[in-house]
């Protein structure tokens, strides 16, 4: 039976990006499978403290962060999961903090600082990551994001050999735009948007899932 672990990095538990991961998830699974969705807003932790005892010669944590806080189960489960899928609105650009601060404790302590050898993860595993945005694709290019995320994905798949992404555009970011300083909007073609195209998205999502749960059942040890 495989483990299926996905990482809400939105303060949200119900809107899009939540979304998006459960149908990552329903195409994740096969018979048998565990999913779990973690929200780190619901989490109380740090992002790194650049400590190094991941790194330190000889030590009891190399290889592994050494705070212990609220964040420190999840990255327990980890290394013993088929399958990873993150997800995070892109606020100023990027992930969220929260999603960031996570990555830095996920991520540094398999970084090795040898030509030699790239990762310290014990197995290859698929992961995905899903970014959900209220700028169109037009506004995405010409600010550039797409740098950020490539950047992102590269250093994932150096630690866990494969990373994919998807990016969901133009989202709905308010149920009532009445009601916010937002005239930048035109709260009808978002509300058409959201009706016609997050469906669709929702199903990328979910053959993205689909893509990843096949991978999965290649994980050494399944």
């Amino acid at each position: 039976m495989g483990s299926i672990i996905a990482i809400n990095g939105s303060p949200r538990k119900t809107w899009n990006t939540a979304t998006l991961l459960e149908h990552a998830l329903k195409g994740a699974a096969s018979a048998g499978d565990d999913t779990e969705l973690i929200h780190l807003y619901d989490l109380d932790f740090k992002g790194c403290s650049s400590c190094f005892s991941c790194k330190l010669v000889g030590g009891k944590s190399y290889g592994r962060c050494a705070e212990q806080d609220d964040l420190t189960p999840v990255l327990e489960q980890i290394p013993v999961a088929d399958i990873l899928i993150l997800g995070s609105p892109v606020y100023l650009g990027a992930a969220t903090g929260e999603m960031r601060s996570f990555l830095e404790r996920l991520v540094f302590p398999y970084l090795v600082y040898d030509p030699e050898r790239s990762t310290l993860f014990p197995k290859k595993i698929p992961l995905g990551f899903i970014y959900t945005m209220g700028a169109d694709e037009g506004r995405v290019k010409e600010m550039g994001y797409e740098m950020q995320f490539r950047l992102t994905e590269m250093l994932l798949a150096r630690v866990f050999g494969t990373c994919e992404s998807l990016l969901v555009t133009d989202t709905l970011q308010f149920d009532d735009y009445s009601k916010y300083v937002s005239s930048a909007f035109d709260p009808a073609a978002k509300a058409q948007r959201h009706r016609e195209v997050f469906p669709e998205d929702c199903k990328k999502a979910f053959e993205m899932g689909k893509r990843l749960g096949q991978a999965g059942k290649n994980v050494p040890g399944r």
